[in-house]
């Protein structure tokens, strides 16, 4: 094939590509909701735990399907460096969640910033410290919910 026919051919194979890349994340994931605890029913209100992780992910299957039947946009352009440095950046985040989430979010955060452009070194101290803490006050204070001990958290925990 040659010409337009190519191009055509390669736009069809990418996105059948993409979408079976997307149904499988989908399908870990729905996979990993399988292993949450249910609730006994006389405790329930409303859903069960896995329930609305598996209804996602179960959109997600749909509408990569429909992707893959329905689009007729060309072949994406290659992957650009600060996607590739993103993708890393969100493997570094799983490592360092191990020392404590919220200094892993900090330290996401900032790199993340940076990474897609921003140079003010004010405004990423501002969004390595305003974003974790933030998110830790709005969930411990105001959810209630506690995050596992990690270095920063085991400070407030006591």
């Amino acid at each position: 094939m040659n010409g337009e026919g190519g191009s055509n051919a390669r736009a069809r194979r990418t996105r059948w590509l993409l979408a079976g890349g997307i149904i499988c994340f989908s399908l870990i994931a729905f996979w990993v909701t399988t292993t949450f605890e249910t609730v006994p029913p006389i405790l329930k209100r409303g859903i069960q735990p896995s329930d609305f992780p598996q209804l996602i992910a179960g959109l997600i299957i749909a509408l990569a399907l429909l992707m893959g039947v329905i689009n007729r946009d060309p072949a994406p352009d290659l992957l650009k460096r600060p996607t590739y440095l993103t993708i890393g950046l969100l493997l570094a985040f799983v490592g360092l969640v191990q020392l404590d989430f919220f200094l892993a979010l900090g330290l996401f955060a900032v790199a993340m910033a940076f990474v897609w452009g921003e140079r003010r070194p004010a405004l990423l101290a501002t969004v390595g410290v305003v974003v974790p803490v933030t998110v830790f006050f709005l969930f411990d204070l105001v959810f209630r919910i506690r995050f596992p001990r990690g270095l920063l958290t085991s400070l407030w925990y006591g």
